[in-house]
């Protein structure tokens, strides 16, 4: 699969599979020697970790009102992130996820 096709799978794949789909690539990618893929479904699976435990502790604080806004917040930036990588992997153009991009 080409580079492109393996960028949008993992963008993709937050949507179905947002754990396993990344790693299957990174342990293709890894035998290729890939490293832009191998960066890209790191941060992937790590982004998808970070929102679960950001709208976890959003929901707990719902009890207390703030936690509303922040569910609705994270909420959207966990569907619209990909979408973002997606449009920006057909363009070829690089792409880091918000948060955890500089971690690897």
């Amino acid at each position: 699969m080409e580079k492109t096709g393996m960028k949008v799978l993992i963008h993709a794949s937050a949507f179905f599979a947002p754990f396993l789909v990344p790693f299957i690539i990174f342990l293709v990618a890894h035998s290729t020697e890939d490293d832009e893929v191998k960066r890209l479904s790191i941060q992937a699976i790590l982004f998808q970790l970070v929102m679960g435990v950001i709208i976890s502790i959003s929901a707990l604080l719902i009890v207390v009102i703030i936690g509303i806004p922040m569910v609705i917040g994270f909420g959207l930036m966990w569907l619209i992130v990909p979408i973002i990588g997606i449009v920006k992997a057909l363009n070829g153009e690089p792409y880091n996820y918000p948060i955890v991009g500089r971690w690897i």
